[in-house]
């Protein structure tokens, strides 16, 4: 019953996120002249879209920091949004949470997703690793709790590949070989 009531707040959006919600160009539904055609086993940034999809991951994911393993699990949650690569969220049982903390201090609100808390590992508490929305808004409630990481920081895999981190600090999208772009994050991209 608190879960129903924590997120019915969510029902009814405010204004002034309804307006954010409406100021992108790039949907998803027609990919713009200059996104790179995917080639055989791959997928078009461009063609996922927004608002953001969530997908069931069942490849294995791997986080680690140098020797400590932070997460590794087959059953992750794949953010998928225009422009940008693949964002994973992994369930809070197939981390090993005793190797971080959350920065009190430091949240942020997506217009999609809402706010956002932040983690730090525990040998390191001033750098970001990784963020979590304890109360999403609607309808990305399956993604309580579970951890995103950020690849510019962390040697992450899928099924054995090393993740490219998405370009830019503030994006933290996993590129891998059946992905193709370009990918939002250089300088000059901030409306896609």
């Amino acid at each position: 019953m608190a879960a129903a009531s924590k997120h019915k707040k969510h029902k009814t959006l405010p204004e002034w996120l309804r307006k954010a919600r409406n100021t992108w160009t790039y949907t998803g539904k027609v990919r713009p002249p200059f996104a790179l055609a995917p080639e055989k086993g791959q997928r078009s940034v461009w063609d996922f879209p927004r608002p953001p999809a969530v997908e069931q991951e069942s490849r294995e994911i791997l986080v680690r920091k140098g020797d400590i393993l932070l997460a590794a699990t087959t059953k992750a949650l794949a953010v998928l949004e225009t422009a940008s690569p693949p964002t994973f969220y992994i369930p809070p049982s197939d981390i090993h949470l005793k190797n971080l903390r959350t920065l009190s201090q430091k949240n942020s609100f997506c217009e999609w997703k809402g706010k956002a808390v932040y983690w730090a590992l525990a040998t390191a508490p001033t750098q970001t690793i990784a963020w979590s929305y304890p109360n999403p808004l609607e309808p990305y409630g399956l993604l309580t709790d579970y951890l995103a990481f950020y690849p510019q920081h962390l040697e992450c895999f899928i099924e054995g590949e090393r993740v490219q981190p998405q370009p830019g600090p503030f994006y933290a999208g996993w590129i891998t070989r059946d992905l193709t772009g370009p990918f939002k994050g250089e300088p000059g991209t901030g409306h896609w």
